[in-house]
């Protein structure tokens, strides 16, 4: 095992359906510090649903294994939480009564008067203060998200595994809650492995991005380092220097490498240490194949 706070660690998933067996992935290795952002990036069928579940526990590795915090992954925990792309509400239950039963599976030995005010904190911290005594029904789709998020975040998860939780939402209630999603994580150090298709989201949100080449027998080409400054603000995001050279990087992969990276695979490309690329707008800027950090 290796000392980072989640480890990835040449795991593999494949398939057996009507006698054919299929590789999803094979051999991925990637690992993220305590309070990393980690955005994946990919075309469907490459995994990444796949590797988000294993983290979660709701799967396992055919080969490999996955740790957080020096313990191995040995099915679902409360050490790690998951937004789903729906909200995944208890219908019958308040916006309290939602976050108040994750809180009970928490601390079970906690006095009613304790999960309630911890609830509320959690609840206050994603803007639903006033909206408590709500049912899911009475609550629009982003006021959901909310609520699913709260849940997560109230029983202080180590990880927070986020599998595209704004993809439904309208553009104005996703920008809002990715504002949200940010300055919460950034006040409380949370690590976070996301999925996303949206590339402005990622470059928003990540500190990291890795992008998986198209499947089967998908593989990790390269881990993203994003350049802009962690206090960036989603206003003026397009007015730094990097933007559009991280952009016009992650684009260049979806639509051209992620399909031919395995058949011209660069000089000296380890599965076990994919090459870490940081984009610049400086001029004569270095080669992606040879601009890798240390």
């Amino acid at each position: 095992m290796t000392s980072r706070y989640l480890s990835i660690e040449g795991i593999a998933r494949r398939f057996s359906a009507g006698g054919k067996r299929t590789t999803v992935f094979e051999d991925l290795w990637f690992a993220m510090d305590k309070g990393d952002f980690a955005c994946i990036i990919g075309h469907s069928g490459c995994g990444k649903t796949t590797v988000l579940n294993i983290l979660a526990g709701l799967d396992a590795p055919d080969d490999g294994v996955v740790a957080v915090d020096g313990k191995a992954i040995e099915g679902p925990s409360l050490d790690r939480a998951v937004i789903f792309q729906s909200h995944a509400l208890l219908p019958w239950r308040t916006v309290l009564g939602n976050v108040s039963y994750a809180v009970s599976s928490r601390h079970p030995r906690w006095s009613r008067d304790q999960v309630r005010a911890h609830a509320l904190k959690f609840i206050e911290l994603v803007g639903l203060k006033g909206s408590e005594t709500k049912h899911p029904a009475e609550l629009s789709g982003g006021m959901k998200q909310r609520v699913g998020i709260a849940r997560a975040l109230s029983i202080e998860p180590k990880i927070l595994l986020m599998d595209e939780p704004f993809s439904a939402l309208d553009a104005l209630t996703r920008g809002t809650l990715q504002d949200e999603v940010r300055r919460i994580c950034l006040e409380t150090a949370q690590t976070v492995f996301m999925i996303t298709h949206d590339v402005d989201e990622a470059i928003y949100l990540a500190d990291r991005i890795v992008l998986m080449t198209n499947g089967p027998e998908a593989v990790i080409a390269e881990i993203v380092e994003n350049p802009l400054p962690r206090d960036r603000r989603r206003l003026d995001i397009h007015k730094q220097p990097d933007f559009y050279a991280v952009r016009n990087h992650l684009i260049d992969f979806l639509v051209e490498r992620s399909r031919t990276f395995k058949a011209s695979l660069p000089d000296g490309y380890q599965r076990r240490h994919p090459p870490r690329v940081r984009p610049s707008a400086a001029p004569n800027p270095t080669p992606d194949g040879d601009a890798r950090a240390a």
